[in-house]
């Protein structure tokens, strides 16, 4: 009874936050020993004595504990609360935490499922695809499924000359091009044209790009828009725009009087 006595009204013993909290005593000694959260006061038996105050920053101090962030993290963003004032701004760093979190945690839910969905369509355990595409998803890459599609000779390729940088602006033209191929072809715009051949040109550049003088790899470059299972708007698109592509290089070729396509495919 004079045990009980000995806590002044407003004040928690370290068992009693301890189950408030749903935590262990060890821990709230612990977080004590660490400089997290000392107690308010100290009973005259020695007893560590908590108050509200010391709930609110031990709330602070679980939530981003739950978030991944050590003690010594912790230290650095738990934030005094005596003021209005400062106990929103705490909240609101919290709030802003926890959805920083749920954005990471969702996006790397949809590359998990976007992989789990390129893993069933692959006939074959192939590890290095497998991180081609994770690598491609954490780009943003909408055409990370193009991977499952390519040989090995095509993959070593593109990772022998492109790096990250380089590969996103590589399939910005591509795709860049493609939509002026569409464009051209709906406008009716001829392929011998002024327009028509600096759009071939502009083609033939990229594709110069893409196999670095490596004749061999053009025919790779082509089954781009003739994959098996491709998704179906993606090869509307690339029928269309080939169908001009096709046309234009034509009269590019003609002028030059060269065939690099009939050569890549010797």
């Amino acid at each position: 009874m004079d045990k009980h006595k000995a806590i002044p009204q407003g004040y928690m013993t370290v068992g009693e936050v301890a189950k408030k909290m749903d935590v262990t005593v060890r821990t709230l000694q612990h977080y004590d020993r660490e400089g997290l959260l000392s107690p308010s006061a100290i009973s005259e038996g020695g007893r560590r004595l908590y108050t509200d105050k010391d709930i609110v920053k031990l709330h602070q101090i679980l939530s981003l504990k739950h978030l991944g962030f050590s003690l010594n993290d912790i230290k650095n963003r738990v934030i005094p609360l005596d003021t209005p004032a400062e106990i929103a701004a705490a909240l609101a760093e919290q709030a802003a935490t926890i959805k920083e979190k749920i954005d990471s945690l969702s996006e790397s839910l949809r590359e998990l499922e976007a992989l789990r969905e390129e893993v069933l369509q692959m006939q074959s355990v192939d590890f290095k695809k497998y991180a081609d595409i994770i690598v491609n998803l954490q780009m943003k890459n909408d055409f990370y499924w193009l991977i499952k599609h390519f040989d090995d000779q095509t993959l070593d390729h593109i990772r022998s000359h492109f790096d990250k940088d380089s590969g996103k602006a590589f399939m910005d033209t591509f795709l860049q091009l493609q939509d002026d191929a569409i464009r051209l072809q709906n406008a009716g715009v001829p392929g011998d044209s002024d327009e028509g051949q600096n759009f071939a040109k502009a083609y033939w550049n990229m594709i110069n790009d893409f196999t670095g003088g490596d004749m061999s790899m053009l025919p790779k470059l082509i089954e781009l828009g003739q994959f098996q299972n491709a998704k179906q708007d993606w090869k509307e698109k690339q029928t269309i725009a080939n169908s001009y592509v096709e046309q234009a290089l034509g009269f590019y070729f003609s002028k030059l009087g060269v065939d690099p396509f009939q050569e890549g495919t010797k």
